[in-house]
């Protein structure tokens, strides 16, 4: 008899540990910061906020530029980061502002490693002018870029998020400018190490 009781009491504190670490973390993910909310084209104007994009803040933008036919794609850079171990990782968004859905056949890379990479920021460079030195996407050892690849075209007023990874360029180069395909540079500062 004492056994079973036991058995029970256990899996009763069990039960309620569980629920107690559940209601939590449910308190912990739906906390409010105090923030508030922002006007819509607060990003746009440059806002401070995290070199990474953490979730359910406002983004700094740091270079936006149009492009594209008809100049319906928009490509933000929202960050721009060094790190340590000699990378260098820039993100941000791809807007289409156009009447019609955009497929995007010139990002690709025409290097012949890269060819299969499809839709991708593949193709996307950066250049530090002050050392006069054009970085590649890089890639892994199967030939895959370390960058976003696209799944299709983008519908009409859609909006999605990328990456690119490169080599880093020397701590003294302080900003860089990014290219892809036909879209226009966009020059950015770096951040990080």
């Amino acid at each position: 008899m004492t056994l079973k009781r036991t058995r029970k009491t256990r899996t009763r504190m069990a039960a309620a540990a569980l629920l107690t670490g559940l209601v939590l973390v449910v308190t912990g993910c739906s906390s409010d910061d105090g923030g508030g909310d922002k006007p819509d084209g607060s990003s746009q104007q440059g806002e401070k906020g995290g070199a990474g994009g953490g979730s359910g803040g406002e983004e700094k933008v740091l270079a936006q530029v149009k492009g594209g036919k008809g100049g319906d794609l928009t490509l933000t850079v929202t960050s721009a980061e060094r790190d340590s171990s000699g990378f260098t990782t820039i993100k941000g968004t791809l807007k289409n502002d156009g009447p019609t859905v955009v497929v995007l056949p010139g990002w690709a890379s025409e290097e012949k490693e890269l060819k299969d990479n499809g839709l991708s920021m593949a193709g996307a460079t950066m250049v530090d002018k002050k050392d006069k030195k054009r970085y590649f996407i890089l890639r892994d050892t199967n030939g895959r870029c370390l960058c976003t690849r696209f799944s299709g075209g983008f519908q009409q007023g859609e909006t999605t998020e990328w990456f690119a990874q490169f080599p880093a360029p020397p701590a003294s180069t302080t900003s860089v400018d990014f290219q892809v395909a036909d879209m226009p540079s966009a020059t950015v500062e770096l951040s990080g190490e």
